[in-house]
């Protein structure tokens, strides 16, 4: 039996007790564990003393421990892709960033173009379908408005859609080589707009992580008020998620108030930190701002003036035969796509898959205050909106919960130095679902690499899926459904 190195959420162990496996054990053990109900959190290669080294990192929902395994692959190996999806956006970027081959990849293009690495964006090639009546549709990468670069490559018959492609790697910025070295006070403000609307997200993340590997114990005030940040964030996002998705059907109402409670809810982040995006709020060891009484009361009454004001303005949603006519049925990705394909967060749990990091991977606050799932199973459009309208609802009593029991005492421990070849691993729910943080030190206590993964790399795929067979004109409302993150993806 192939063996592998366990820890669970937000733990630490030496590098060395990480087992090297040959190639062939490392895509067993990672395809066997897929199959069994394991996720790829993580991974990716990382020049180590000995060599050039491929990492594993392997969540299991039902048991919430994490395997973490390795392999040498300098000189190539074969694919896991054509026998588990997961592995597909992991190979590419290992492959552009090291040149490492992966043979029989069914798709070996960059993921991201890093500066300098193989070729741009503008020479690659897309998968194109051959015949009389097909015609391809080239949308951005610089789109109308102000937005993030994404170029979508539409493969049509009329108006159907047969297949999309999706290229980014326009705002790659090298977040993650940033990072190496000793972690300084610059090192959480890159984190922070790793993915500027998920700030609290990513920020947790690495803290989280941090403290992992240096065994710092973080006071329970701060693990409240982290665990409020995130689901603030979370309400704010989806808030503004549902009024974009009343405006991409042109529908007014819903939209116009949405844009409103999603700024009043963003204020409310704005008290805890004099940040509307919560920058500044979080630092290793736990919070640099604390929240007085007055402040816990005046969050609560403007919670329950924004869930009102939600309420109102998404019942008009579901109650209008117009809206529900174009989101039900729409963009559906069935459960076992988005499981074989590993997408998580909302868009997931739309289709059916009952995951959730904040259940099945408890830290923090999360370990004694449970927020139910919200789960529905047709996969369109009508479900990621509604998933959403659930979680806004579940983070509100959530929050309330939080703010009228807030423990007494400090919110802050010193951080220590870190200590030297180990590895630790942060999974955080997001708003737009998984995010990991992996960290691995060095023989004198720095960071010798340090991966991010955004939900955005999980879900991406899974928007170019809901779109087979659609019409074309739904792209725009398919798109905003999933709100995938550019930069998210990019790092």
């Amino acid at each position: 039996m192939t063996r592998a190195a366990v820890t669970t959420n937000c733990g630490a162990l030496p590098v060395a007790e990480i087992p090297i496996l040959t190639r062939a054990e490392f895509s067993g053990f990672v395809t066997s564990s897929v199959t069994e109900g394991s996720r790829i959190s993580s991974m990716f290669a990382c020049s180590m003393p000995d060599g050039l080294r491929l990492f594993a990192v392997l969540s299991r929902p039902s048991s919430g421990q994490i395997s973490i395994v390795s392999t040498r692959p300098a000189d190539g190996m074969d694919s896991m892709t054509p026998i588990c999806p997961q592995a597909h956006p992991f190979e590419r970027e290992t492959a552009e960033r090291f040149g490492v081959v992966f043979r029989g990849h069914p798709w070996p293009k960059p993921v991201r173009f890093p500066t300098g690495g193989p070729p741009s964006a503008s020479t690659c090639d897309f998968f194109r379908i051959e015949g009389e009546e097909i015609h391809e549709v080239a949308v951005g990468p610089v789109h109308a408005g102000i937005i993030e670069p994404g170029h979508f490559r539409f493969q049509c018959h009329g108006e159907t859609v047969y297949h999309l492609e999706i290229a980014l790697g326009y705002q790659h910025r090298g977040v993650e080589a940033m990072l190496e070295g000793v972690p300084s006070s610059r090192s959480l403000r890159i984190v922070e707009t790793a993915a500027g609307d998920t700030s609290a997200g990513h920020a947790t993340a690495w803290c989280s992580a941090l403290e992992a590997l240096a065994g710092i114990d973080v006071p329970a005030r701060a693990q409240v008020l982290r665990g409020v940040a995130l689901e603030l964030e979370r309400m704010a996002n989806h808030v503004g998620d549902l009024g974009a998705l009343a405006g991409d059907v042109g529908f007014l109402p819903t939209m116009s108030f949405c844009g409103r409670i999603r700024g009043d809810i963003l204020n409310m982040t704005a008290v805890l930190c004099g940040n509307r995006f919560g920058r500044g709020l979080l630092a290793p060891g736990g919070l640099a701002w604390d929240v007085d009484a007055a402040i816990a009361e005046t969050l609560t009454e403007s919670l329950e003036s924004a869930l009102a004001d939600a309420e109102g303005a998404v019942q008009l949603l579901w109650e209008t035969p117009s809206v529900l006519s174009r989101f039900e049925g729409t963009g559906v990705v069935s459960r076992e796509t988005a499981s074989a394909t590993g997408m998580s967060g909302p868009a997931a749990r739309a289709s059916g898959l009952e995951i959730d990091v904040r259940r099945d991977f408890p830290s923090g606050i999360y370990r004694l205050s449970l927020i139910p799932l919200s789960v529905w199973d047709t996969g369109d459009v009508f479900a990621r909106a509604l998933v959403r309208w659930l979680e806004i609802q579940k983070s509100a009593a959530f929050i309330r919960e939080q703010l009228a029991s807030l423990p007494h005492g400090p919110v802050k421990s010193d951080p220590g130095p870190l200590p030297r070849n180990r590895m630790a691993v942060s999974l955080v729910e997001g708003w737009r679902g998984e995010i990991c943080h992996v960290l691995l030190s060095d023989e004198n206590g720095s960071l010798r690499c340090a991966r991010i993964v955004d939900p955005s790399f999980h879900n991406w795929f899974g928007l170019a899926l809901a779109l087979r067979g659609q019409q074309i004109s739904d792209f725009p409302l398919c798109n905003k459904s999933f709100n995938l993150s550019y930069c998210g993806h990019d790092l």
